[in-house]
């Protein structure tokens, strides 16, 4: 992300010569981002005034930073109202804590809680980040079922043929899936020389895509298989091997399997690198009703017009505990985070996330503002998941005699 931000500097220069022709019609979100531009080279260390206005707007800055659509059809899925649901706590404070631009509680296909902060409105848009490596592990089960892959147990190196040679030699789909290939990675969000931090400023040798330049210089740390590390630049990858089965670029085919047919309000964008192609482990901008839609077609076992378009057993399989991540009651299925209650989440860094319970029937959307990437343990963080509780708690207190 760091060659988006240098651009980013150019861009506050020419607006600022174009002030006297408009600056006050631009709109009060680019007032507030121009009026205090990022001066660092990484959104990772942007201040907090700047991601408020920024994160709802990545998108829209195409001179900057530029996205490819997912377009939504002509149908939309009704999300209609049912009875507000009690919680017994001040959501007003609660969004304010959590610093949260939106989120919707759907239970049983109704909407049963919509909040909105920071200034956000329901048909704005906002970046997901690490919500994204769910939706594209999601477009592997659909090339699986459309016969572009055949299997999980293949090796990487069968569709992404420039990583032979490199430690990806021996990892199959199903490790890049869980993050459990081996090969070494630094998903340290506070260190500027990390490997998340840099990958989109390498410079790829010829033709190749950023990420697959940048992955085939990495080291291997494990056996493939034994460790999970946690790693962005390996869904990175997943992206690139979709693409690759699938012959089209992987918001295309997210529009074609889901976006669209499933009843996405509206269209979304995928953020893309210098190469053109979606950063798949990052980055999918979209409404907080089309984020709580996904969750539904999840909880639909990815049915649409009434036949699924995943593998039998997908959804079931990858959103239960694959791999081990060193927290009891935690762990890690096929680009979902698990808990051993049977409920997993999509989790994006600064607070984005999607929520689902099936044995609730229950889907919680949300997008913040957190004060870091992975917000405070003890508060931010864990607010969230208590919160998680309490309307699991609230739902099953409406059922008991």
């Amino acid at each position: 992300m760091g060659i988006w931000l240098k651009r980013l500097g150019i861009a506050v220069i020419v607006l600022a010569l174009l002030a006297g022709l408009g600056w006050w019609s631009i709109g009060s979100n680019w007032r507030a981002l121009l009026s205090d531009p990022p001066h660092d080279n990484n959104v990772l260390f942007w201040s907090q005034n700047q991601r408020d206005n920024g994160f709802r707007m990545l998108d829209q800055v195409s001179f900057m930073i530029k996205s490819k659509p997912i377009k939504a059809g002509e149908n939309t899925l009704a999300l209609p109202n049912g009875e507000p649901l009690s919680l017994n706590m001040d959501m007003a404070a609660y969004g304010e804590k959590q610093r949260l631009a939106g989120m919707v509680i759907v239970h049983k296909g109704k909407v049963r809680l919509e909040q909105y902060g920071l200034g956000f409105e329901s048909d704005e848009r906002w970046t997901s980040f690490s919500v994204a490596k769910s939706l594209t592990s999601t477009l592997v089960g659909a090339a699986i079922k459309d016969g572009h892959i055949n299997s999980i147990e293949d090796k990487v190196t069968d569709y992404i043929t420039d990583l032979k040679g490199s430690p990806y030699d021996d990892v199959t789909i199903a490790q890049l899936l869980t993050m459990t290939s081996g090969v070494a990675w630094n998903e340290d969000y506070s260190d500027p020389q990390s490997d998340v931090a840099l990958f989109n400023q390498h410079t790829p040798e010829g033709d190749l895509p950023i990420i697959v330049s940048y992955m085939q210089g990495l080291s291997r740390a494990h056996p493939p298989g034994e460790r999970w590390n946690y790693s962005t630049g390996e869904t990175n990858l997943i992206g690139i091997l979709v693409s690759e089965a699938i012959d089209k670029p992987v918001s295309e085919y997210l529009s074609e399997k889901v976006w669209e047919p499933y009843g996405m309000q509206q269209d979304a964008t995928w953020l893309i690198g210098e190469d053109g192609e979606e950063i798949s482990g990052c980055c999918i901008q979209a409404t907080i009703r089309d984020y709580a839609r996904f969750g539904l077609f999840v909880l639909d076992n990815g049915v649409v017009n009434g036949t699924s378009i995943l593998p039998e057993g997908w959804i079931e399989t990858g959103t239960q505990k694959q791999a081990e991540i060193g927290e009891p009651g935690y762990g890690y299925g096929y680009q979902w985070w698990t808990f051993d209650d049977g409920s997993f989440q999509a989790d994006g860094i600064f607070g984005q996330g999607i929520f689902i319970d099936p044995n609730r029937d229950l889907v919680i959307a949300s997008n913040s503002s957190w004060t870091s990437a992975l917000g405070d343990k003890d508060r931010e963080h864990s607010e969230r998941e208590a919160f998680y509780r309490t309307v699991q708690a609230a739902i099953d207190a409406e059922t008991t005699p």
